[in-house]
């Protein structure tokens, strides 16, 4: 990866093209390939500040990477860099779900069907996990941060506590440990 300053894109249309190669690529998850995209192939953005709007993009209904599609097009290019961006990103997997949906309908029965789907569904869950590992490296030297993340994954990956009940008590927590320096 270039050590040199992000530079956002410079046109709409480096931002559709920019979107649309995400969307294009993005069997199995969006995540890695967004990533991929706007911090590593383009540098469009720092891994800190991928990792913060996708933070906020989290709270956000709606999908993650759709979010951040709407967040960073407003940032710079305003209403219409929102929606060059959405649009970029879901205009071919729209057209390309509809062609599988209709496909997977006549074909589900199908054991070696079966066995594709399992495989893309594993591809995909490890394209996530590697994308998780990058998003950490912000924060991997900061021990707050670390116990927030822990704590969070134990309450609701392992102790399978609602997220719902766990970020009232979460947010505060990182809150309080931004104010004092610890994150």
């Amino acid at each position: 990866m270039s050590s040199a300053a992000p530079t956002p894109p410079a046109t709409l249309g480096e931002l559709f093209i920019g979107f649309i190669s995400i969307g294009a690529r993005a069997f199995g998850g969006v995540l890695p390939w967004a990533h991929r995209v706007m911090v590593e192939e383009r540098h469009w953005l720092s891994p800190e500040d991928f990792a913060a709007v996708l933070t906020l993009c989290q709270f956000l209904p709606g999908p993650n990477i759709g979010n951040c599609a709407v967040v960073l097009g407003r940032r710079w290019f305003g209403l219409a860099g929102s929606l060059t961006a959405f649009l970029g990103l879901f205009a071919l997997p729209f057209v390309w779900v509809l062609m599988l949906a209709s496909l997977y309908a006549e074909w589900v029965w199908h054991p070696v069907v079966r066995a594709v789907v399992t495989g893309v569904g594993t591809a995909g869950a490890g394209l996530f996990i590697g994308t998780a590992f990058k998003l950490c490296r912000p924060i991997a030297r900061l021990p707050a941060a670390l116990a927030l993340v822990a704590a969070c994954f134990v309450a609701v990956g392992v102790a399978r506590i609602s997220l719902l009940f766990v970020l009232p008590f979460a947010l505060p927590l990182a809150f309080l440990a931004a104010r004092r320096g610890w994150v």
